[in-house]
């Protein structure tokens, strides 16, 4: 039989594996991943709000183009591809709000917004970071009365400025619609609006 000690190492190696294991996951899942170590997140935003100007589409028209029929779109944003390019990307559940991410079909739209009509390329996701990340998209989405386009009306209303990114979001225990706004001079001003009336929670820059 094996000893006291012998069944403590293994326990302990166990352990140790299942903590890499979790560790490996949430750095998967992060919103950016790893790369984002090897630039600043503000240097990024910096440059990405510098290039807003160079699209000839917003946020709610790209929205618009992608839903239809069942089609909804989860998040939206405006951002840099692989390539370093910009791109205005949707992420989409092709089944609507009725069906659950087990048996959706979990989407991104998205292509260069710098051309007179925007022409998106599809991926329909497997890999598990945007699998998860959509998936909770979804899930949210699912517990709000409140289109993408219903927070957007709303932020644009109140607010100078380029809209550049919306997605629903557990931020303080609270499911909430984060949207960001380039105001100008670089600054960018972050609006919390609760996700179940669609009331302003905070404002921030």
């Amino acid at each position: 039989p094996a000893t006291f000690r012998e069944i403590f190492m293994t326990t302990n190696q166990t352990a140790r594996s299942i903590v890499t294991s979790l560790a490996l996951t949430v750095a998967a899942c992060a919103p950016w991943g790893l790369a984002a170590a090897e630039e600043p997140h503000d240097a990024q935003q910096l440059a990405l709000v510098k290039a807003l100007p160079q699209s000839k589409h917003a946020l709610i028209d790209g929205i618009k183009q992608v839903t239809k029929g069942n089609e909804v779109a989860i998040s939206a944003k405006l951002e840099f591809d692989d390539a370093g390019k910009l791109s205005l990307s949707v992420y989409t559940v092709e089944k609507g709000l009725n069906s659950d991410a087990e048996h959706n079909v979990l989407k991104e739209l998205s292509g260069s917004p710098v051309q007179d009509k925007w022409n998106p390329e599809v991926e329909v996701f497997k890999d598990i970071p945007h699998v998860a990340r959509s998936s909770e998209q979804l899930s949210l989405m699912r517990l709000s009365p409140f289109t993408l386009v219903d927070i957007l009306t709303k932020a644009r209303k109140a607010n100078r400025g380029t809209v550049f990114s919306i997605a629903p979001v557990i931020k303080g225990h609270k499911p909430v619609f984060v949207v960001l706004v380039a105001t100008g001079a670089g600054k960018v001003s972050e609006l919390d609006y609760n996700l179940l009336d669609a009331s302003l929670l905070a404002s921030s820059q």
